[in-house]
Formats: structure tokens, C-alpha cells, sequence
């Protein structure tokens, strides 16, 4: 039985619910999959194995803060070096996510739909029921598969704290 919970975020000053359970330092990630820019299915812990990942959840790449955030990591990424992995998911369309990253020359960053299941959503405790987006939330897991880094904006238009998130993947390298 899936976890739903009202009182967490609004949407246009209404309570929405949000699926699944949030999740908290120190526990194993679950994996989840999801689809690439070319509906390729994708696991997102299975086929990174071995690396820092940076996981971003976003409501939708064609608005301005989700824009933001996902180039900012894009810049970022290549300073952090090949063992480190940045995934942003979103509901958004996997040919939507394509367009989007060669309008925005996005390629450090995986962008990837959890449209047809909804599976990362669930699992990460970001699905919000009555819009089928997901609500903003940032994860760092290391090498291991553990969270040393879990972040729920408390409202859509929020944008995570970068320096720390950044300093989180950086100590999760070892």
C-alpha cells in the first residue's frame, strides 16, 4: 500500500498529496526506473553503480526554476569529474526532454521521465497525486547506494541549496 500524505505543499494555495514517504540520510536509496530522452528504459541506481549520484526531481523542465537548476548542475558537472553521475527526472515527455537539452546545450546531465510509471516518484515520496508532476527534492547516494544527502523544497518555486549539495557529492568521493 502506497503512503499518502496532505500538509506538505500547496499548489495555487490548495493542499495536493504527495505519494510515497520521504526518505532520510543514511538509508539505502531504492532504485527505480525510468526512461532517457530516446525511451530507453533506465535504472537509476542499477546503471550507475559505482558512482556519486546527484538526483534532482523537478516538476518540469519548461518552467524557469526547473530551467535554472538543471543548467546550473550541467555547469557544475564537469568539475566534479566522471564518478560523479547528476540525473534530473521530471513527468515531462522523454522527446520534450530531448528538445529541451538541445535548445538548452545540456549535456552533462541526464535528463530523464518517470512519465509512464511514475516509479521514482513513489519511491522518493515526490509524486504529487492531483497534478502527476513531481514536487522539487534534491538526493545525493554514494558509491554504496546510501543517502548522505536528502532535500524537499518546501514549495515548487524553491531552488536547492547548491553549495551543499555540491559539498555532499564532493564528500561522498571519498
Amino acid at each position: 500500500m502506497v503512503t499518502e500524505r496532505k500538509g506538505l505543499l500547496k499548489f495555487q494555495e490548495q493542499d495536493v498529496t504527495i505519494i510515497g514517504e520521504d526518505l532520510k540520510v543514511g538509508e539505502k536509496a531504492p532504485d527505480f526506473s525510468v526512461h532517457t530522452v530516446d525511451w530507453k528504459p533506465f535504472r537509476g541506481l542499477g546503471d550507475t553503480q559505482g558512482k556519486v549520484r546527484i538526483i534532482g526531481s523537478l516538476p518540469s523542465l519548461n518552467t524557469s526554476v526547473c530551467d535554472r537548476e538543471t543548467r546550473r548542475f550541467n555547469e557544475e558537472a564537469s568539475a566534479l569529474g566522471p564518478d560523479v553521475v547528476i540525473e534530473m527526472i521530471s513527468m515531462d515527455l522523454p522527446f520534450t526532454l530531448k528538445n529541451w537539452c538541445a535548445a538548452a546545450g545540456v549535456e552533462r546531465v541526464l535528463t530523464l521521465s518517470d512519465h509512464l510509471s511514475a516509479e521514482f516518484g513513489e519511491r522518493y515520496g515526490v509524486l504529487i497525486k492531483e497534478l502527476r508532476i513531481l514536487r522539487r527534492a534534491v538526493f545525493v547516494v554514494d558509491r554504496q547506494g546510501t543517502l548522505t544527502y536528502v532535500a524537499y523544497m518546501p514549495a515548487l518555486g524553491d531552488e536547492p541549496d547548491y553549495e551543499a549539495v555540491l559539498a555532499h557529492a564532493r564528500a561522498a568521493l571519498g
